[in-house]
């Protein structure tokens, strides 16, 4: 799947997170944040690599239950999910860190 460039204001539950098959690449974070538009060029082109996985940019903040249930606190946070398990995260991340979480396929 193609890397989303919106985020998402209305979220998934995170029931529904956990039971959806697959390869999955949560990202958490907004639009009008600086490092958030600074991992984005290396967050399409780990998605370019990797279609398989599928690519979901939740807009984080304040109340969203989602983000509080994978415990975000700063953005981006990028969350790999296998059939609704943690493969692993990145924070912050550049594009050696989000190659780092992608060898976890």
């Amino acid at each position: 799947m193609a890397f989303m460039p919106e985020y998402q204001e209305v979220e998934p539950t995170r029931d529904e997170i956990d039971r959806r098959p697959g390869l999955l690449l949560l990202e958490f974070g907004n639009g009008w944040c600086g490092h958030c538009q600074a991992a984005t060029p290396a967050a399409k082109a780990l998605l370019e690599e990797h279609p398989e996985i599928e690519h979901l940019r939740i807009a984080d903040g304040r109340g969203k239950p989602l983000g509080r249930s994978f415990r975000v606190k700063l953005w981006p946070t990028f969350v790999l999910l296998r059939d609704g398990q943690s493969l692993g995260e990145a924070v912050r991340p550049g594009r050696q860190e989000l190659d780092a979480l992608a060898e976890r396929l």
